[in-house]
């Protein structure tokens, strides 16, 4: 059985306050630096089928091997962060992983009871998406398409935690 690499590149956690987060997840566990992102805005969003423009702020850090998104929902309405927490509420959201290919991904997931809960395009042009991982493991999945610069913002990130002395643990993107 030819069984596919996806590997985990992020884990993120869904917060109402990423700085304050941030700062705790740097001293706890040295997570860090990390970059904030303000207000992102989508291109578009679909969310189980209905238009969403789930505006959103994050805050990106390397912890170990993997990045760490802390990410707040600026917006109301529907979204994959609200299919899990109500305002107030934080937790585990989703892993990311970066694939080749969206459509052999979404296949691949959905036969493993996985199923695609939202699309979305950044400002950017980069594409996203959230599978529904809730039932087999509580939490999303969230995939990439493969792009170079997608692949130069995990690489900065990673970076800049080499050698980080562990000050300035917010800092703006």
């Amino acid at each position: 059985m030819d069984i596919p690499d996806f590997k985990v590149v992020q884990i993120a956690y869904f917060v109402e306050d990423i700085r304050k987060h941030a700062a705790i997840m740097a001293q706890t566990f040295g997570a860090g630096p990390f970059y904030v992102v303000d207000h992102i805005e989508l291109e578009w969003g679909e969310h189980r089928g209905e238009r969403c423009d789930f505006v959103h702020s994050s805050a990106y850090g390397q912890w170990g091997s993997v990045m760490m998104e802390l990410v707040q929902q600026e917006s109301e309405g529907p979204s994959p962060f609200r299919d899990l927490f109500a305002p107030g509420q934080s937790g585990l959201h989703h892993v990311a992983t970066i694939v080749d290919d969206l459509p052999t991904a979404y296949a691949h997931f959905d036969a493993a009871g996985i199923p695609l809960a939202t699309r979305s395009m950044t400002k950017t042009g980069t594409e996203f998406s959230f599978l529904d991982a809730t039932q087999k493991l509580g939490h999303f999945i969230e995939v990439y398409e493969h792009s170079e610069g997608l692949r130069g913002f995990y690489e900065f990130i990673r970076t800049q935690a080499q050698d980080w002395d562990g000050r300035s643990p917010v800092r703006s993107l």
